[in-house]
C-alpha cells in the first residue's frame, strides 16, 4: 500500500504561523523605533554640543556654492558708467560710498554680498543679502532696511547660532575690543566690539537706530535653543581699507587706508530720579 506524508493545514497550524509573522512584525518595528529613538538622541546630542547636523550640511553646501559666487561679484570690473563716476569722485571714503550704494542697489536677495570674519571665535562666513528664512540659511545676513558698509549709518546683520553651521553661535563671547571684519568687494572694514544687549524681538530700532557713526550690529536669538529675545552686539567702525575699483585715483597715488578712532563718550550728567537713560543705551561688552 503506497503511504502518502500528511501535512496538517488546520485551523491551529494557520494560526501559529499569523502570530509568528506578526511578532515578526513586531520586532522589526521595535528595532526600527529604537533605532529612530537612538538617532534623534545623537542627533541632540550633537546640537547641544556643536550644532544641528543634517541643517549643517544643508549649509556647508550652500556655503560652498556662495564662495564661487563671490569671487565672481569681487572680480567685477566697473561699468563704464561707474567707471566715469569714480573718475570725478575725490577720496577714497567717498568713492567707498559710491561703490557701496551701487552694490546695495544691485543685490539680489539671497545673493552673496562679502565676508564677516571674527577671528577671535574662529568665525569666517560668506554673507547675503535678507534676511529671510531661506536668507539665513545660506549663512550670515544683511538686513536690507540699513546700509551696506561703507555708507555712514548701521549695518545690521543676522545669523542662527544652532542651525545651518551656526555662524554666530559663540557671538555671546565677543567682549570689548574684539574685531568684526565685514570684506566687501569695494574695501575692507574693521570693527571693534564696544558692547552688548538683550532686547524683545519686536525693539527692531535697538539694531537699526542711527547713533551718528558708522557701526555694526550682529543679530541673533538667545539663548540658545530659543527665540524668546534677541542677543544684539554693537561695533564701531574703527578702519577701512579700499580694496577693487575704490582703489581707482585720477592722480596716481596709493590709497590710503581711512582710520576712525574711538573717542570716550562725553561725560553727561546724573539722571534725575526714574528718568530713562534713553532707549538705545548699550551695555558695555565684559
Amino acid at each position: 500500500m503506497s503511504e502518502f506524508p500528511i501535512t496538517s493545514v488546520g485551523p491551529a497550524s494557520s494560526l501559529s504561523k499569523g502570530r509568528s509573522r506578526s511578532s515578526r512584525s513586531l520586532r522589526w518595528l521595535a528595532i526600527a523605533l529604537m533605532l529612530a529613538g537612538g538617532l534623534a538622541l545623537a542627533d541632540g546630542a550633537v546640537t547641544l554640543l556643536w550644532q544641528e547636523p543634517i541643517s549643517a550640511l544643508v549649509g556647508k553646501i550652500r556655503q560652498d556654492n556662495l564662495k564661487g559666487e563671490l569671487k565672481h561679484v569681487e572680480a567685477a570690473r566697473p561699468s563704464a558708467t561707474e567707471t566715469h563716476a569714480l573718475t570725478a569722485i575725490d577720496g577714497e571714503r567717498n568713492r567707498i560710498a559710491y561703490l557701496a550704494a551701487e552694490l546695495q542697489h544691485a543685490a539680489k536677495n539671497g545673493a552673496p554680498i562679502g565676508r564677516i570674519v571674527m577671528p577671535s571665535i574662529g568665525v569666517n562666513f560668506v554673507m547675503v543679502d535678507g534676511t529671510d528664512t531661506s536668507d539665513l540659511e545660506s549663512g550670515p545676513g544683511f538686513y536690507t532696511a540699513t546700509t551696506f558698509p561703507g555708507i555712514e549709518g548701521t549695518t545690521l546683520i543676522a545669523g542662527h547660532r544652532t542651525t545651518y553651521l551656526a555662524p554666530f553661535r559663540h557671538v555671546d563671547s565677543l567682549r570689548a575690543g574684539d574685531q568684526i571684519q565685514l570684506q566687501m568687494p569695494y574695501a575692507r572694514f574693521t570693527y571693534t566690539v564696544v558692547g552688548h544687549r538683550v532686547v524683545q524681538p519686536e525693539n527692531v530700532k535697538a539694531a537699526t537706530a542711527e547713533v551718528g557713526y558708522s557701526r555694526v550690529v550682529l543679530s541673533a536669538c538667545t539663548p540658545l535653543f530659543s527665540a524668546a529675545k534677541r542677543l544684539l552686539v554693537y561695533a564701531r567702525l574703527t578702519r577701512a581699507v579700499p580694496v577693487g575699483p575704490a582703489r581707482y585715483l585720477t592722480e596716481g597715488q596709493l590709497p590710503q587706508p581711512l582710520d576712525y578712532p574711538l573717542r570716550p563718550a562725553p561725560a553727561r550728567e546724573l539722571p534725575p530720579v526714574l528718568k530713562s537713560l534713553g532707549p538705545y543705551y548699550v551695555a558695555p561688552a565684559a
